[in-house]
Formats: structure tokens, sequence, C-alpha cells
């Protein structure tokens, strides 16, 4: 008998986690994308799949394949993964981050669920496909990406400005961060499906003063300067704003769960999330975290300059009021640098595309049902929708009840359930046929 996809897909995953993917967003210390891109184009060739692979930078490599579906005069549909992981401690982990080992029933290891699951979801499918000879209904284009854990310049965004012809004909896109569940009881999960994201704005900070020796009386140092406008800026809350996707979102766990649910008041319902708060509850409102400071270069020496760097994420339609605000807070005296910056994406729930997602998770899950919600972070999905395609986060797992699963995104000992990835698979297979 032949190898099904959720027969393979679990192999695939851990030949994944085992490449050391790290992006640390310095390209002199990043690894790079190019060993895991070839391990992805040998399982293409297995499968005679034909795909184009191009480096934006040396070690920093994307490959897009093209799947010609039975009416090509339909729109394809793009599913994208990004073969980049963030940096991890081996000290922190409790397994090596880049074993792939298996134990508990799980996949452990750096990109476990971002997204390393999602990439080997789809090859496992589409070497399913390519063993019987199956044609899906419209052309899928495959996107393995490299950057998207640093701002997607050498990845996404490098498609897109370099190679858009790869690229044609999508108009509907499926990623990551969307299609995993939410266990209201035994008989009721919540599957979250990604319609929109928050801007980005990574911001820098400029203070400057007199310099000076350290021993003296100074009153114009900037380093005070900028420490006392980071404390601002961190310790300032933004105002609740609700969008219409958290709206719907609200709305929809208020019935799920059977509470009242004042939309205009969603932070006691979000409270009750349990493992998803962290998630929801950066999405009702801007936020702006500092992440980094720079200042001086001897002990005893006032710097003239002072620097720091604010990562900002900002609600659909929300970005002018937002740096109004955030001018305020900061302060007319410290000067704002946009280092790298992407507008906020949204699109509706619905559509024949949204009804194949939750009609593809019922047929593995009956007490499936689907919600959209608001991401707070960003994906290669930003990228994309410039080209005017409507972008989803949909990358299905169902996961244990207890398990915190926003705590693994970026966390210690990131880890996916095995029989969430075979979990997975089955519903990707069926929405690809189906959509």
């Amino acid at each position: 008998m032949e190898t099904t996809a959720a027969e393979e897909v679990t192999g695939i995953c851990r030949d994944l986690l085992r490449i050391d993917t790290t992006n640390t967003g310095d390209q002199s210390t990043t690894v790079g994308e190019r060993v895991a891109a070839e391990y992805v184009a040998a399982k293409l060739d297995e499968a005679g799949i034909a795909y184009e692979m191009h480096e934006s930078a040396p070690r920093r490599a994307n490959l897009v394949a093209r799947i010609p579906g039975a009416d090509r005069s339909r729109g394809a549909l793009l599913v994208h993964g990004h073969l980049d992981v963030v940096p991890a401690d081996p000290r922190e982990w409790s397994v090596d981050p880049f074993s792939g080992e298996e134990k508990d029933g799980y996949l452990w290891g750096r990109g476990a669920i971002d997204m390393k699951d999602f990439d080997a979801m789809i090859l496992a499918v589409v070497r399913e496909w390519s063993r019987t000879g199956y044609v899906p209904p419209r052309d899928v284009v495959l996107a393995f990406t490299a950057d998207e854990e640093a701002g997607m310049t050498y990845g996404s965004e490098f498609l897109v400005r370099k190679h858009r012809d790869l690229l044609d004909g999508c108009t509907e896109a499926i990623g990551e961060v969307g299609g995993y569940s939410y266990t209201v009881n035994d008989d009721l999960r919540l599957y979250l499906v990604q319609t929109a994201e928050k801007g980005l704005d990574w911001l820098r900070l400029h203070a400057t003063g007199r310099p000076g020796h350290g021993s003296f009386i100074h009153d114009d140092n900037a380093v005070t300067a900028l420490a006392e406008a980071v404390a601002r800026v961190g310790r300032h809350r933004f105002p609740v704003v609700v969008t219409p996707t958290v709206r719907e979102f609200l709305r929809r766990v208020g019935d799920a769960l059977g509470i009242d649910i004042d939309p205009d008041d969603p932070e006691v319902a979000v409270a009750k999330l349990g493992p998803i708060a962290n998630l929801i509850g950066a999405t009702i409102r801007n936020t702006a975290n500092p992440t980094r400071l720079e200042a001086g270069y001897k002990d005893n020496v006032i710097p003239g300059r002072a620097s720091a760097t604010i990562d900002c994420r900002t609600l659909p339609g929300q970005d002018q009021a937002f740096l109004a605000e955030l001018r305020d807070v900061i302060g007319p005296d410290v000067e704002i640098e946009h280092n790298h910056r992407q507008p906020a994406v949204e699109t509706e729930f619905g559509g024949p595309l949204v009804e194949a997602m939750g009609a593809a998770l019922r047929a593995e899950d009956p007490g499936a049902r689907t919600i959209p919600y608001l991401m707070s972070g960003g994906t290669d999905a930003k990228a994309f929708a410039t080209l005017g395609i409507r972008c989803f986060g949909f990358a299905p797992l169902r996961l244990p009840p207890d398990l915190n699963f926003a705590a693994l995104f970026h966390g210690i000992d990131e880890r996916v359930p095995v029989e969430g990835l075979k979990f997975g698979v089955r519903v990707l297979d069926r929405l690809l046929r189906t959509s």
C-alpha cells in the first residue's frame, strides 16, 4: 500500500525541525533557510513537482511551486509557510531545540508550531496527490519563504518585489496562526480562523543631549531623557477599540460560551478565554512595547545620544490615531524614526473558501465551529495582501484542551501534538480538494 499523507507528515516535520534555520534579524548571524529549502526541493523532486528556488541574499532561499488545477480559469490558491525560526537557547529547554524529539505524544523543537508543522502538512498532502495522480480543482501555488520572523525583507516581500510572476493569478491564500482549536466542552471546539492582522511599526527613538564627564552634575543627559520617554511608553495603556473582526469574534464566542458579552467592554470576556486570552487580549487595543536600548561607549562618559527600539502593533484603520497618541506620550523632544512599517490587513469572514474550511474541519471533528479572529502579530500575509490576495490564517490543528498554545509561540519547549499534525493533514487535504 502507498504511504498516506497522515503517515508521512510526522517524519517530514521531524526532519525540518532538525534543520537549524535560526533567524536573528542580523544577516551576519542568521543561519539562513537554504538547507531547509533544499530539503523541501528534494521532497518535491521525488514527487515530480516542479519548483523555482530564489535566494534574496546568501543562504536566504525561497521556493515556489505551482500545481496545475482542473479549472485553470479560476483564481489560484496560495498556500504559504516560512522556513525560518526565532532563536532558541538550549539551556532553557528540556530537550535539544533542534532535535525533533518525539515524546509524550508531541514533536518537540523550535518551529514545531511556528511553522514547520504546516510546512510538513503541505508537503505531505501534495506528495500524496502526486502518488495517486490527483488533480486539484484549481491551481495551488506553494510558497516556502525566508525571513518571516524578522520583517520578511528576504522572504515574501522579496518574492512580491522580484518574482511577482510566480504568484500570478492567486486570489486567495492560507498560511499560519489560524485553524487551531479552543475547547469549550467535550462536544464543542472553536477553531479560530485568522481574517485580520495588526499592523507593524518598528520605531527607533533618539534622544540627544550635551555629552560630558560622568562625575559632573549634568541636567542635559540624553540617557535620562530617553529612559523617561521609554518608561512612559512602556506603562501607557492605549484605549480599547473594537474592530469589525473582533466584534464578530466576541459575538460568536458569547454564543458558544452562553454568556452575554458587551462588545464595547470586551476585557471581561477576554479574561474568560483561558489559554488564548493572551492572543486575543492584544487585539482590542494598539500596543507599543520597548524592546531594546542603546547608549554610550564608556562608563564615565555621558553620551550625546541614546536610542531605543519600540515594537508597535496597530489595529486595522488605527495607524494615524495611534501615532498621534504615541507622539503625545513620548513628548516633543525625542526623535521618532520608522525602521520597518507594514499595514494591518483584514478581510471578511465569508465566501466559498471560508465555507470549505468549516466543512473540512467538521468532517474530521463533528464538534468543530469556525470563528474569525484578529491576530496581534504578523505573518507573510502582509506582503501577499499587497497583491490583492485575500489572506487567511488556516493551518489546522486539533489541540489538547489543557495545552497553552499561545505560550508556545517563540516560547520554551515549543512542541506540536503528533495526532494534531495528522488531523491537520486530513483537514488541509479536504480543504484543498473542495475549494
